[in-house]
């Protein structure tokens, strides 16, 4: 009895500040599971008041040192970047889960099928993110033209103002731009490329008039056209097993060897090694990349030494305004599921 009495009056970390098990036992908000605030991987702290103002949040960490006691309590589980693993386990430990909230709108790191077998609903956060998203794509390809990277190590490691003749760019204004994915980010892309007086293409499974007529894109049914006319090749697609590896060597080969590629979908939509040998060969001019994979990139990747790329660390999202949006659309669905509503982004399959 002691052991368990003293393992309850532990003081653990929770968002706001040490509590002990038996202090989130007691707390009178709904317990919600989530990976700790500020840790690696976890949401940021400065949101952790979104949340705390209606749930008891219950970090995993604490979560595995006392499964018996904490399992009953925990109605919702917070996922964000993957950390936390919703896996068959995990459901099985928590009887009175109703939700589980994905903060993004990949959720192709989550079992749906498998979650809604317990009853569980599944929720994301959509739409918020798709002017971060078409903002890191403008400023990848605009990075990627204008050596804009290059020109700042240039300038912090040379005293002359001689420029060598590698340093040229390519111009953006005036370019065609292909875009692969016409969906709600792909169409944000193209209004943007509208202000650069590109020539825009676009492929997507279903042709979508609208959308074409509303930023002058030229619609391509085969994705070879596209690839051949373009000057930069914007990725924009969801990850499913009909665009893993989409675009690999055969692609690649059909594009021009002055463009460039842009993933901002998912790092296995690209075949890398094939990527790397056409960096290599410069089949293509250069690549700009937000996703990767793994994410991320091992030290010393073969991609990573490469002189024509960019690679961040999928930061399509990462903006303030877009992040703090993501959080409060994870604590709307989740109030809207606990009480007994339908949520307003559901996940279905």
């Amino acid at each position: 009895m002691f052991h368990l009495i003293h393992r309850l009056e532990t003081p653990l970390l929770s968002f706001g500040g040490a509590r002990t098990i038996s202090q989130l036992l007691n707390m009178e908000k709904p317990c919600i599971l989530a990976t700790t605030f500020g840790a690696p991987r976890g949401i940021y702290k400065c949101f952790a008041p979104v949340v705390e103002k209606h749930f008891t949040i219950i970090p995993h960490e604490t979560f595995l040192l006392d499964q018996k006691n904490l399992s009953e309590q925990i109605k919702a589980v917070f996922v964000w970047g993957g950390a936390l693993k919703v896996d068959r386990g995990l459901m099985q430990s928590l009887p009175n889960l109703k939700v589980v909230v994905n903060g993004g709108v990949g959720v192709d790191h989550l079992d749906i099928p498998m979650i809604n077998s317990f009853g569980v609903k599944v929720c994301n956060t959509p739409h918020v993110v798709d002017n971060a998203t078409a903002d890191i794509g403008m400023g990848l390809m605009l990075a990627s033209a204008r050596k804009i990277v290059e020109g700042h190590h240039y300038s912090l490691t040379h005293n002359n103002e001689d420029m060598p003749e590698s340093s040229m760019g390519m111009d953006v204004s005036g370019a065609t731009l292909g875009i692969i994915g016409m969906g709600r980010i792909g169409y944000k892309v193209a209004r943007r490329a509208q202000g650069f007086d590109m020539k825009i293409l676009y492929h997507n499974r279903n042709r979508r008039k609208e959308e074409e007529r509303a930023v002058g894109a030229m619609y391509c049914a085969n994705m070879e056209d596209l690839l051949q006319q373009s000057d930069f090749v914007m990725v924009v697609v969801n990850l499913s097993l009909a665009t893993q590896k989409l675009i690999g060597a055969k692609e690649l080969a059909m594009m021009k060897p002055t463009s460039t590629l842009i993933n901002i979908s998912r790092g296995l939509v690209v075949d890398q090694d094939a990527l790397v040998e056409a960096l290599q060969k410069k089949v293509i001019r250069a690549a700009a990349l937000d996703v990767t994979y793994p994410e991320p990139l091992p030290i010393g990747h073969p991609l990573a030494a490469l002189p024509n790329v960019i690679i961040l660390p999928h930061i399509g999202t990462h903006s303030v305004e877009t992040m703090q949006i993501m959080v409060e659309k994870m604590v709307t669905n989740a109030l809207a599921v606990l009480g007994g509503n339908q949520p307003p982004d559901e996940v279905k399959v």
